[in-house]
């Protein structure tokens, strides 16, 4: 009984302690939960229309290029002299160079008119080593080598310039391993227009299907190649340079000042250059290249992070110049900054939607969780911004991968949360002006004896 007696005046004076609380909280916490409640709430509504929107826009590009028939090119081949061409590889403790260079020896393109430079930027002798004796080999191979990598990719690209012969340089990343006619028919479209200073080839994904994260990452990828990019080249003939499997005009690349050393996304810095200054950049989806996506969940979060930082700050740099260039219109300045950024917007949308949404639960006044409301809205919302892994899905049966279809889904609920979650601290650290590194990336090619 004694016992019970002091629990009785623990529990009044407990009583006493938190009455007061609980009547602020009525008068006064209560009201002020219920204001922040429907500003979260609304915030989350404006957020899920913008969504709905911008994942409307996936939809219709998807129906697009379903819908769209494919022309048949009866193009014919230049016919005049054909131009000496550089084939450059930037590397940096990677022997899948190696593998790289080898493809571009079997290129049938005439072996006088083209070289092949390895840039290598290794800090590891053993790899300097087997590059070189490679090299050794082969006389169309030749290796320059730096101390360091200062500045990166764009960095050893533009020390490559300083070596190159070629007219017209060809750039792969070493995990890239193009056909033989590669070449031959990358340069017809310089040949026949003068204002044409870059082509690029769509990006074939040979791992895509090793595991769930390969195949979020081909998704990734093939909808870059496969819907946004054809949806702009078809409607406004815009595109852009992807860093790989690509090449441009020298002359055009030195007068504009070469590669911006250090930047993360050099192609689409490059790029915008190119479209402000009235230039064009022609897209080739008959010519695939044959490359790896990221095979762990790091190098994957670690490449998306990377991309969106580097895409993010070169549109933040050159977003005046673009505005005001009288080379492109208003629609074609829409299609460039609001259809190929797109992507990334959803990325911040979706971040947005998560903090509103569970700031809004938990301001709500409480009350039993109603499961089958729950589970209603969270399906409606997925559905409305579910356009992106539709188009992901279309991309996929484009590609010829279709049964990838459902680990990407799987993938995309799983994995690619944290992906999404690191594109936004690329979008965050360029915004901000934080800065970040290159990382280089695990791939099959280096695994070479």
């Amino acid at each position: 009984m004694a016992i019970t007696g002091i629990l009785q005046q623990y529990a009044y004076k407990y009583t006493e302690l938190i009455h007061p609380f609980f009547s602020w909280y009525n008068d006064v916490g209560r009201k002020i939960l219920d204001f922040l409640h429907t500003i979260f709430d609304n915030a989350f509504n404006v957020l899920l229309l913008i969504a709905f929107l911008v994942s409307f826009l996936y939809l219709i590009m998807s129906i697009y290029i379903l819908l769209k028939k494919r022309e048949h090119k009866n193009e014919k081949s230049y016919d005049g002299e054909l131009p000496f061409v550089t084939v450059q590889i930037p590397t940096f403790n990677e022997l899948a160079a190696i593998r790289c260079a080898k493809s571009c020896l079997s290129f049938d393109y005439p072996k006088d008119k083209y070289e092949i430079i390895i840039g290598d930027d290794s800090n590891k002798p053993e790899i300097s080593e087997k590059l070189q004796e490679f090299a050794n080999e082969h006389d169309l191979v030749k290796i320059i080598k730096r101390k360091s990598n200062e500045g990166y990719k764009p960095g050893n690209l533009n020390n490559m310039l300083k070596h190159s012969k070629g007219s017209i340089l060809v750039i792969f990343d070493s995990d890239f391993m193009p056909h033989e006619d590669f070449i031959k028919k990358i340069v017809q479209p310089f040949m026949k227009d003068d204002k044409i200073a870059g082509v690029q080839a769509r990006w074939k994904l040979v791992n895509a299907n090793q595991n769930m994260i390969t195949a979020l990452g081909a998704a990734i990828v093939s909808t870059c190649h496969h819907i946004t990019i054809p949806f702009i080249y078809n409607r406004r003939k815009i595109t852009f340079l992807c860093g790989s499997a690509e090449a441009v005009r020298k002359d055009v690349l030195i007068k504009l000042g070469g590669w911006e050393s250090g930047n993360l996304t050099e192609d689409i810095e490059f790029s915008l250059r190119l479209l402000e200054r009235g230039y064009k950049i022609k897209y080739l989806d008959d010519l695939e290249c044959d490359s790896e996506v990221p095979y762990t969940l790091k190098d994957l979060y670690k490449q998306q992070m990377r991309w969106a930082y580097g895409v993010i700050y070169s549109w933040k740099r050159h977003f005046r110049d673009i505005a005001k260039s009288n080379h492109l219109n208003f629609i074609d300045k829409f299609y460039m900054q609001g259809i190929f950024c797109s992507g990334y917007l959803i990325s911040v949308l979706l971040a947005g939607l998560f903090i509103t949404g569970t700031l809004s639960f938990i301001t709500h006044a409480p009350a039993p969780i109603e499961w089958g409301r729950f589970l209603y809205e969270l399906t409606r919302n997925i559905a409305l911004t579910s356009g992106l892994l539709f188009a992901s899905c279309i991309a996929l049966i484009k590609a010829n991968k279709a049964r990838l279809s459902l680990p990407m889904l799987a993938s995309s609920f799983s994995y690619g949360l944290v992906v999404t979650y690191y594109v936004n601290v690329g979008i965050f650290k360029a915004l901000s002006k934080t800065p970040m590194e290159w990382y280089m990336l695990n791939k099959h090619g280096n695994k070479i004896d």
